[in-house]
């Protein structure tokens, strides 16, 4: 019985990695993003001529290379375990690398806006473009949103502020850029791929 007691606090508990906050905040979002996408879907089925010939405008390669830019999410999970093994300040490096790369993915959705604006494409364009402009630019906010919280932790990595000790920020915000990223992965094919 000694032995059974010995084995079961020698075993690693689980912990949620960030704050529990976060993963309320983060809950909250995707059932936004769910409800978005439920009623994308839905139109979707009531008007699948209209949608497919409004799709056929969208620049595939541009969300294909912003898909690419998804990399953004392994570069933080080695700067989280980079801090985890207490080199926050040289794996910081990693950090600046996903930032590198959620600008990148800002710049290429830039460029599509701005091809969209160039033919008059708005909210009231179409009903596909109103989900268009309306699902892609809110989840371009949360890219902001996100590098703001990179940029930060950035700076705390480099300040040495998270280790073995302290993860909690730092996994919060990595949590939060990985939910961007999974939306992303859904947004991606929903609108710009699927018939």
């Amino acid at each position: 019985m000694s032995h059974h007691t010995l084995t079961l606090s020698a075993t690693p508990s689980r912990r949620l990695a960030g704050d529990l906050a976060i993963w309320f905040f983060i809950g909250a979002e995707l059932l936004a993003f769910a409800a978005f996408f439920g009623a994308y879907a839905f139109t979707r089925a009531s008007h699948v001529a209209e949608f497919n010939l409004a799709q056929q405008g969208l620049n595939r390669d541009a969300g294909a290379v912003n898909t690419l830019l998804l990399t953004a999410s392994a570069f933080v999970v080695r700067a989280v375990q980079g801090a985890l093994a207490g080199r926050a300040r040289t794996d910081a490096v990693w950090l600046l690398a996903a930032i590198v790369c959620g600008i990148g993915f800002l710049g290429v959705k830039g460029v599509e806006y701005a091809a969209a604006f160039d033919q008059c494409i708005s909210l009231s364009s179409s009903t596909f473009h109103m989900f268009y402009l309306s699902l892609t630019f809110f989840h371009f906010m949360h890219v902001i949103l996100g590098l703001v919280i990179l940029v930060v932790l950035w700076a705390g990595m480099r300040a040495g502020r998270y280790g073995p000790q302290d993860m909690n920020g730092l996994e919060s915000g990595a949590a939060y850029w990985h939910m961007v990223d999974l939306v992303w992965l859904i947004l991606f094919p929903l609108v710009y791929v699927i018939h």
